[in-house]
């Protein structure tokens, strides 16, 4: 009998980042950031505080995605007077939903957009200026300073760092809603008034490695650019502020990140025990998601993983009972929550509860 061969395929997935003539000098700061930790793989003055312009409305659609109020009708009002520069040209009367207001401030860098956006979300964008302001200390945005919702200079211009947008856009990566809207190409929308169609003015979005960003510039402010991008496991955030050949500097930075940093597998999201705890011995721990973390070669070495349990006497499924350490040598990289799943023996046995009430 005759068997058939099987040969096994394997595919595998090489992401191409185009080699640019380019240097970074280009750039008066910049930041390559890993977006899972929050690591700095490369920088350059991270923390000079510069005037920012339209990447100010990355905080803007933030704080409007965590309204919970996308899907609700914004009608517009004389508010956008106040705007000028970039828009998306709605008009007086128009009702248009907070969502697809999103779309055009982030697609088109609408400032009628923030305004309007401001004052549905926070009743006056004096007061939604406040938020923006609450929200950057909360994010330990440390040279920030907020007086608009658009990033226009006047009355006064917006100020920050590379190293805080960083970390605001690592925040905001958080919500599958912008994820969703900085990475969408064009977009469609109809009003009670006319349709628009909207084309993504970030121009990287040509790439299949980059999954968002925004662009931004006024004549003080230069030209500045935030960008997200998932290469080989790793997914990065750049930002560059004052750089006049930036397209070029964050595909210099993302092949940066490829040439000198490996998207290591540290932790996965799969059923374990921890080797010698007897405490929750009978019981099946578990985290969430697998993590992968750039890592150069030779620090894959020094890598630690610590985890860290909380002994707990009455738990449920899934409950939160520690979180696992991920260290290169002594220095914290990442923290995953670590949840717990009952065994159904050990859920009907009054002797194993007992025995924890001693064992505590």
């Amino acid at each position: 009998m005759k068997k058939n061969l099987i040969i096994p395929i394997f595919i595998f997935m090489l992401i191409l980042i185009p080699k640019v003539n380019a240097s970074t000098d280009s750039a008066s700061s910049y930041i390559l950031m890993d977006e899972t930790t929050g690591r700095v793989l490369l920088s350059k003055d991270m923390n000079s505080k510069r005037l920012i312009a339209s990447i100010t409305k990355i905080m803007t659609s933030t704080l409007a995605i965590e309204s919970g109020k996308l899907d609700e009708v914004v009608e517009v009002d004389d508010t956008i007077s106040k705007a000028y520069g970039s828009g998306i040209y709605i008009e007086v009367g128009e009702e248009i939903t907070l969502r697809d207001l999103l779309y055009g401030l982030m697609l088109r860098s609408g400032n009628d957009a923030a305004v309007m956006i401001a004052k549905f979300v926070g009743g006056s964008e004096e007061e939604f200026v406040n938020m923006m302001n609450n929200k950057a200390k909360e994010l330990g945005m440390k040279n920030t300073i907020f007086y608009n919702a658009s990033g226009l200079p006047t009355p006064h211009g917006n100020y920050s760092s590379v190293y805080d947008m960083a970390l605001l856009t690592r925040y905001a990566m958080q919500y599958k809603e912008y994820k969703e809207i900085v990475g969408t190409k064009k977009y469609k929308v109809t009003t009670n008034k006319k349709t628009y169609i909207w084309d993504n003015k970030n121009k990287l979005l040509k790439y299949d490695f980059i999954t968002g960003g925004k662009t931004g510039y006024t004549e003080e402010s230069g030209r500045t650019l935030v960008s997200t991008a998932t290469i080989d496991d790793m997914n990065l955030i750049a930002v560059t502020i004052r750089d006049s050949d930036d397209w070029n500097t964050h595909l210099e930075l993302y092949n940066y990140a490829k040439d000198n940093y490996i998207g290591y597998k540290v932790l996965n999201k799969n059923k374990f025990r921890v080797y010698g705890d007897n405490y929750y011995k009978n019981s099946t721990l578990y985290i969430k998601n697998d993590v992968y973390i750039p890592l150069k070669k030779s620090e894959k070495r020094s890598l630690v993983s610590h985890i860290i349990l909380e002994k707990k006497t009455n738990y449920k499924n899934n409950d939160l009972v520690g979180i696992n350490q991920i260290l290169i040598g002594d220095k914290l990289l990442y923290e995953e929550n670590i949840y717990i799943e009952k065994n159904k023996k050990e859920s009907k046995n009054i002797f194993n509860k007992i025995r924890k009430w001693f064992n505590d």
